[in-house]
């Protein structure tokens, strides 16, 4: 289906389309008093980030956060998918865009009546693609750090994995996780710079999918940091002392550059 005849706005949006991505501020190893790398997990059923859940479908003017990802990686090229994301979040297993359809679209046995009408049915392999309204929920993973040439706490993303709820093959959901692959988030960093999402107060003032993680709009659980075992707190906390256990990481870095200064 082609573009609309006539226009869908009353003026002609053009800030979002040729937007650019905000530069890094320089970073040098020896400004590097201070660091620690942790994994979230944004769960896109919260309310605050449902703008990068919605729409689960694309329509004219946005798409949801997978949806731009999954088409910038099949259809533009414009984004490296990394296979094996349980067990390595490296970016070192690149897929090729086969496997990567093979990933997005799995091949399952599906049974399809016959058409003579004799009511027997048979086995056919069918792709069934992953849509984005099975994405719950997504890793982070980043880096928090001191840099003492601009006195400041920063943080950088480094990568991000779509994670889909596990499904047994009677097509019971399991309640676990199952994470689809990994980007390098400074890769599709211009992707999601052009890319729309939906704001509450004014539709004149769109952000962007980079604005939202440039300025951490968005909720999230710690689930690891880095240490000595390379274990996640689940592997150590259950239950409420889980969730007590990543709001111990989040003071601990909010602590660090707090007692910095001295008033």
């Amino acid at each position: 289906m082609g573009p609309s005849k006539y226009p869908d706005l009353p003026y002609i949006r053009e800030n979002t389309i040729g937007k650019e991505v905000i530069t890094y501020p320089t970073l040098r190893e020896a400004d590097v008093m201070w660091s620690k790398r942790v994994w979230r997990v944004i769960d896109l059923r919260e309310k605050i980030n449902h703008p990068l859940y919605y729409p689960d479908s694309p329509i004219l003017d946005r798409k949801s956060l997978f949806d731009v990802i999954a088409n910038a990686a099949l259809n533009e090229g414009r984004i490296t998918l990394f296979d094996n994301p349980a067990t390595d979040d490296q970016f070192r297993y690149e897929m090729t865009t086969t496997e990567a359809i093979s990933k997005l679209s799995p091949i399952v046995m599906m049974y399809v009546e016959r058409l003579d009408g004799s009511g027997i049915f048979d086995t056919v392999p069918t792709p069934v693609p992953v849509t984005s309204a099975e994405v719950w929920k997504y890793w982070v993973k980043e880096d928090w750090f001191y840099d003492k040439q601009r006195s400041v706490m920063d943080v950088r993303i480094i990568g991000l994995c779509p994670l889909v709820e596990k499904v047994s093959e009677s097509g019971e959901h399991l309640g676990a996780d199952k994470p689809l692959f990994w980007i390098y988030f400074p890769e599709a960093r211009p992707v999601f710079a052009t890319s729309e999402v939906f704001m509450r107060k004014n539709d004149a003032e769109r952000r962007t999918l980079d604005d939202i993680f440039w300025k951490r709009m968005f909720s999230s659980y710690i689930r690891k940091e880095s240490n000595v075992y390379d274990r996640g707190i689940y592997d150590y906390k259950i239950g409420l002392e889980q969730q007590l256990e990543s709001e111990r990481v989040k003071s601990d870095i909010f602590t660090y550059e707090h007692d910095l200064w001295h008033f």
